[in-house]
């Protein structure tokens, strides 16, 4: 009787871990999903302005 208990946590656990990483293929599928969509509602793309200029000007 030990060992069916013992098959039985075992076999709940293995459902729970199942469980859960199919959450995460789901919310990173979904991540994904938005960010090219995201992407794709843009106009432009990002802006980035190089290192060597910045916001302020130089001091005389």
């Amino acid at each position: 009787m030990f060992e069916y208990e013992l098959h039985q946590m075992r076999a709940a656990e293995l459902a729970r871990d199942a469980h859960r990483r199919h959450l995460i293929r789901e919310v990173r599928r979904n991540r994904r999903a938005e960010a090219r969509r995201s992407a794709r509602d843009e106009a432009e793309g990002r802006v980035s302005v190089p290192l060597w200029k910045s916001r302020f000007t130089r001091a005389a």
